[in-house]
């Protein structure tokens, strides 16, 4: 499954980190500013300063994190397309398994396991969603000659109950 959308492996780590930060800092932000609002004092302006204090607290840990996440499953992703010499959903699902078991590593062997199974299953997951809709949304854009497209009208026609079709113009 080729992207050819995307930049080549050494570019494509610097890619990935940088919006995997932009996501991290924007989700945080609407997250923490609304935490921030509710937790502050009454009042409109103390809730806005709330709001903003937290989110100028956490939004860049938050990101920095998502950053690292990004990285790392990038940078083993590009390696697997080295070395197994193909780009295909597998690359994926042993990225994030391998990924949320490295970021786990200082945690503990069991925690480390347990993170590498459920990043697997993660990116799994989103792989087989990203697989069926591509094979559903495949025959949406099936190319037809307009001679099956005038069959297909008049099949359709016939099903409604309609029993002349209008001859086209051509």
């Amino acid at each position: 499954m080729e992207e050819s959308n995307r930049n080549p492996c050494p570019f494509r780590i610097a890619e990935d980190c940088g919006a995997a930060f932009g996501m991290g800092i924007l989700g945080s932000g609407i997250f923490q500013g609304i935490r921030g609002f509710r937790n502050a004092p009454s009042g409109l302006g103390r809730r806005l300063a709330g709001s903003y204090a937290e989110m100028r607290s956490r939004c860049a840990t938050t990101g920095g994190n998502f950053a690292v996440w990004g990285a790392t499953f990038s940078a083993i992703d590009c390696t697997l397309v080295y070395i197994r010499r193909k780009e295909d959903p597998w690359n994926s699902v042993i990225s994030g398994a391998a990924t949320g078991g490295i970021l786990a590593a200082r945690t503990g062997l069991a925690s480390m396991a347990s993170s590498a199974v459920v990043g697997g299953i993660i990116l799994a997951l989103i792989e087989g969603v990203g697989i069926g809709v591509t094979r559903f949304s495949s025959e949406v854009y099936r190319p037809v000659s307009p001679v099956e497209r005038e069959e297909i009208f008049r099949e359709q026609q016939a099903q409604k109950g309609f029993s002349k079709v209008n001859p086209s113009p051509m």
